[in-house]
């Protein structure tokens, strides 16, 4: 019977010794022994084997308890090395790269969970046999035996369960004096590297994690969006103009697991004969001035994807009859064409408009409104969550800065009041404009209240300049630059107009010493008159 003991002593010289010497006494055999030293403590960790000697744990505290300075004495179940080894296979088998190691004659002593799946074979069968017994296309990791080491070489493994791609990096380990000791193979999936490189490039893969707020009402739409994402329904997003519809659809789409690209479309922008050969496609010679050999349309080349109509309330009614039948029947007919070809495409639909009225006006049909009203998310407008509004300034401040190599900016307090009391009509779009306009116009580190400028107020800034020649922007002028002096001559074009700084600032909407700053910056003087 093996058993498991911690020993507690006064540290001492010797300890182990008189540890060692006392079980050998008395026919016990150890299999591991480990000794850690706290402060004044030495804490040794023992597992033996049970010899015929000693009857039971009574007399194991009785023999152990001889040895001088022994301070307490318990039995455990788990060794820190085992826990530690424990600890190091969890790692080992949750990252996403195989891993072999060998030791010094070529003995495999480590193999993931990853490394196993990608040979098709079982802990238990490999490790300690020879690293030749392994299906490998080759064994340079013997190799590093002798120091050497390979980066990212392309290898093939031919397996019972088909082919496998992958990258192979090999290093030689060393002990503490520099000896080697064994080696390592780390492997990396090429499948799992294009998939990276992919979700990088493709600015299209947005997640719910991309939607940012913590108002009650937006977290719900987004906890809604989350559980109905997977199903294969059509959903509705409902919100006024700039309140983030696509990005819930994109966001949609991306949890979906949908394998097929996402195609947005904006009904509101194409004329009814365009959208309809869009959307549906048509076959050769179907019109004057179509292709030739004829062409697919967008709920074709979404196959196994999303189609996302934007603005469906804007579609004409018989697009919406042909759209109603593509729902009932999920296939398509092409424009002059005979042929339904079958799609499998999830559909969206968004619209700022209220559907239940245009129905009412005979100016949507009701049956399709039937069938795209089964899971509606309505998305808030930003003036009703204008506490979001601080976290939303901050996330485009720094993909701002992000998006343009310099120091994050922040926004005063002063700024912020001036946003949270506007009315925001054109929402979180709107915002985000509006945020990148005042870190563009400020040169400092916080963005005060007077950089912050609406619409409204650039027109009435501009009023001053309507009938001002402007020169043509520099080529290889800067956007920083070419904004330094547009606001130039808008501040200068003010001041002629005004009888003083005061009325200037007050048509252009600054403070007075926000306006004698900007003065100051651009070296501009009041005109006496």
């Amino acid at each position: 019977m093996n058993f498991k003991l911690e020993l507690i002593f006064r540290d001492r010289v010797g300890i182990v010794a008189d540890i060692s010497a006392v079980i050998a006494a008395y026919g016990l055999s150890i299999v591991s022994m480990e000794v850690a030293r706290r402060e004044d403590r030495a804490h040794v960790y023992v597992e033996a084997e049970n010899g015929q000697r000693v009857s039971g744990r009574e007399e194991i505290f009785e023999i152990l308890g001889r040895i001088p300075d022994l301070i307490d004495i318990r039995f455990i179940d788990t060794l820190p090395q085992e826990e530690r080894e424990n600890r190091f296979r969890v790692v080992l088998d949750n990252i996403s790269d195989g891993v072999i190691s060998i030791g010094r004659e070529g003995g495999i002593t480590t193999i993931n969970r990853m490394a196993l799946v990608a040979l098709d074979c079982h802990d238990a069968q490999v490790v300690g046999q020879s690293i030749k017994t392994l299906n490998l296309p080759d064994y340079r990791i013997l190799e590093c035996l002798e120091g050497k080491t390979f980066n990212n070489v392309k290898k093939n493994l031919i397996t019972a369960t088909g082919r496998y791609q992958y990258f192979a990096t090999g290093r030689p380990i060393r002990d503490s004096s520099g000896r080697i000791i064994g080696a390592v193979e780390i492997v990396k999936d090429m499948q799992e590297i294009k998939k990276l490189a992919r979700s990088i490039s493709e600015p299209s893969q947005i997640s719910f994690s991309d939607i940012i707020g913590q108002n009650p009402a937006i977290t719900a739409a987004i906890s809604f969006a989350e559980k109905i994402a997977a199903t294969d329904s059509i959903i509705s997003i409902r919100g006024g103009s700039g309140t983030g519809k696509e990005l819930f659809a994109r966001a949609i789409h991306t949890a979906s697991g949908q394998r097929g690209p996402f195609v947005p479309i904006n009904c509101a922008a194409l004329p009814e004969p365009l959208l309809e050969s869009e959307l549906f496609g048509y076959v050769a010679g179907a019109f004057t001035g179509g292709r030739k050999e004829g062409k697919p349309g967008l709920f074709e080349i979404a196959r196994d994807g999303t189609v996302f109509l934007d603005e469906i309330a804007e579609m004409a009614l018989s697009s919406q009859a042909k759209i109603l039948r593509l729902i009932q029947d999920k296939c398509v007919r092409r424009i002059g064409g005979s042929k339904e070809r079958p799609i499998n495409t999830r559909i969206l639909t968004a619209t700022n408009r209220n559907l239940e009225q245009l129905v009412e006006e005979k100016l949507f049909r009701q049956d399709l409104y039937y069938r795209i009203n089964v899971l509606p998310i309505h998305i808030p407008p930003l003036a009703e969550r204008t506490g979001d509004i601080s976290i939303l300034v901050e996330h485009f401040l720094f993909q701002l800065a992000t998006k343009l190599g310099k120091e994050v900016q922040s926004m005063s307090e002063e700024a912020l009041n001036k946003l949270c009391g506007h009315r925001w009509p054109g929402n979180v779009r709107e915002l985000k404009n509006v945020v990148e306009r005042a870190a563009i116009l400020c040169d400092g580190e916080t963005i005060e209240a007077d950089c912050v400028l609406f619409s409204h107020e650039i027109g009435q800034s501009m009023e001053g300049s309507v009938n001002r020649p402007q020169p043509p922007p520099t080529i290889n002028q800067s956007l920083k630059t070419a904004l330094g002096a547009y606001e130039k001559n808008i501040i200068s074009a003010a001041l002629k107009k005004s009888r003083s700084i005061r009325q200037a600032a007050k048509s252009l909407g600054l403070s007075h010493t926000a306006l004698l700053n900007k003065m100051k910056k651009h070296t501009i003087e009041m005109e006496t008159k």
